[in-house]
């Protein structure tokens, strides 16, 4: 449920400078890149800004007033609070009196990663007290909201990637943000040139997402004995069996809400929560396959999935079968 709120609420890349800057949400990454850019912005504007730490949790009272009282010279000052999900009665009550006439000098930057502990302050800072902004920090659950941070990395970067590319690497990192978000600038920091799918294999072909999304894209295409290979090098390389279906049922399923879809990409990712990307590497995907295909393809996929996840004696044997199944687009096992 959307939160009311009388301030603007901003993602971290809008970040501003303001008399009190609430940073909301899980996504820790995505916080500590907000008010690293707050200050950056504001030590650019002033060289002498000066720079003070607070932790909520382990507040001392009146450490918030001497910090935000009026510097002799007029310096400005940038306090930055955090754990304020952890904040003491003292913390509170000083702070929502602080928002009554906040120091014009100073911005007060509020980190609060979740939870109903500092209710009662957010929801002054919400209603405008303070005059403050929210920069929210939500965890990035969707495949679609990695891929397009991924993408803004390199864009902001002024560094060109192929769309191949872009989706090895967020295949590649998907379980951790900042993993994401460090590959990527490391890619940013090599490349001179544009970054394709051979520089992604180069730097991070032994991941085991890698391995496991290639394996299913040669699958899928119909190439059986490269996407063979390709599997056994992943399992002999040490990669785990139930991620390498996981890659499968990820395409597999994309595939079957686009099958008979009609409309343009962007309409299209609109009704199924897609990147307009993904739709259009499902229909590329989607080529020579028919419906009773992609039904065996899907069974075959249930059962693999039931395997090696501890049902079967081979999870390597049920692997294989998967492969071959769908490196068939599902017609051996239709017929049958």
């Amino acid at each position: 449920m959307a939160v009311k709120t009388a301030i603007p609420q901003l993602t971290w890349t809008q970040v501003r400078p303001a008399p009190v800057v609430l940073v909301t949400g899980p996504e820790t990454l995505l916080a500590e890149r907000a008010i690293r850019s707050l200050r950056d912005t504001l030590k650019a504007a002033d060289p002498s800004l000066e720079v003070n730490d607070l932790d909520a949790g382990d507040y001392a009272p009146g450490e918030l007033l001497t910090l935000a009282s009026p510097s002799l010279f007029g310096e400005p000052r940038l306090i930055r609070v955090q754990g304020v999900e952890k904040l003491t009665e003292a913390f509170l009550a000083e702070t929502l009196d602080y928002l009554r006439a906040p120091d014009p000098d100073t911005v007060l930057v509020l980190r609060h990663g979740g939870g109903v502990r500092g209710k009662k302050l957010l929801d002054a800072i919400r209603s405008g007290a303070g005059g403050g902004i929210e920069i929210v920090c939500a965890e990035l659950k969707r495949d679609s909201d990695k891929h397009d941070f991924a993408r803004d990395e390199f864009r902001r970067a002024g560094k060109r990637i192929t769309p191949g590319a872009l989706r090895k690497v967020v295949s590649a990192f998907a379980d951790d943000l900042a993993e994401l978000a460090s590959a990527c600038q490391q890619l940013i920091s090599d490349s001179s040139s544009e970054i394709d799918e051979q520089v992604v294999d180069r730097y991070y072909g032994g991941r085991v997402e890698v391995n496991a999304f290639a394996v299913a894209d040669a699958a899928i295409a119909g190439r059986y004995g490269e996407a063979l290979i390709t599997l056994r090098h992943a399992l002999a390389s040490g990669a785990d069996p139930v991620p390498m279906v996981a890659a499968f049922a990820s395409k597999i399923r994309t595939m079957a809400k686009l099958k008979g879809a009609r409309g343009a990409d962007g309409q299209l990712a609109g009704t199924f929560g897609l990147s307009p990307w993904q739709v259009r590497r499902a229909r590329e995907d989607l080529q020579g396959w028919e419906e009773a295909g992609l039904a065996a393809a899907i069974r075959a996929l249930a059962a693999a999935d039931h395997e090696v996840k501890g049902a079967g004696r081979d999870p390597v044997f049920a692997l294989e079968r998967l492969v071959r199944v769908v490196a068939a687009k599902g017609r051996t096992a239709a017929r049958t």
